[in-house]
């Protein structure tokens, strides 16, 4: 009796195992398409067809035109004020055109028109004062220093960015994480298998050995 009942919770594990490595291989598949979907084929799209390049400063300067943003100021606070528009022109060593500076790509989708977005202030002066600081740092401080800015000929071949809102990093960790998932669940999955078929194979030695 009580050896029936040792086999039976044994077999209760073993079923607790393989159930949980399927859900670990079922997580990891489905997390590496979701990611595959909404992050990494955008990430690479925008990778594509780019590369990094020496930027040097051709002109600061800001338009007469001005742009909304949106400040908080509390949970139930929310209100619209607007900044300059700073544009940074450069010349990248890869062409000899023009092409206008962004922080990043999402700076980029945000307003394409500009180089930077400030933090929102509901004081529209509070923004221009952080545009023009910024202004004073391209002029003064950057000047005619060559720096690292990347482009993507294909996508944006006029705009050049700052740095990459999707680096080499954050690409490896989409993949990484639900591939070790998935590899976890399979090994999981292998080890009960093996361990049943060894329980099988010990219990078939000791009825021989008996008979």
């Amino acid at each position: 009796m009580a050896r029936s009942r040792a086999a039976y919770e044994y077999t209760e594990a073993e079923d607790k195992s393989m159930r949980l490595g399927f859900l670990l291989i079922a997580a990891g598949l489905l997390s590496l398409l979701g990611l595959g979907c909404c992050w990494l084929r955008p990430a690479l799209q925008e990778r594509g067809g780019g590369g990094s390049a020496n930027c040097t400063v051709l002109a600061v300067r800001q338009l007469g035109e001005r742009f909304a943003c949106t400040f908080s100021c509390g949970a139930a606070c929310r209100g619209t004020a607007r900044y300059p528009c700073l544009q940074v022109l450069v010349r990248t060593s890869r062409s000899s055109a023009p092409a206008l500076l962004h922080e990043d790509e999402r700076q980029l989708r945000t307003n394409p028109k500009c180089s930077y977005i400030p933090p929102c202030a509901r004081d529209d002066q509070e923004n221009s004062e952080n545009v023009t600081y910024k202004q004073k740092y391209w002029k003064e401080k950057v000047g005619s220093q060559p720096f690292t800015c990347y482009f993507n000929q294909h996508l944006r071949p006029d705009d050049v960015m700052l740095k990459r809102t999707h680096d080499e990093t954050v690409l490896l960790h989409c993949f990484l994480w639900p591939v070790v998932t998935f590899l976890v669940g399979v090994l999981i999955v292998v080890l009960t298998i093996c361990a049943r078929s060894l329980a099988v194979r010990a219990e078939a030695i000791k009825k021989k050995k008996h008979l």
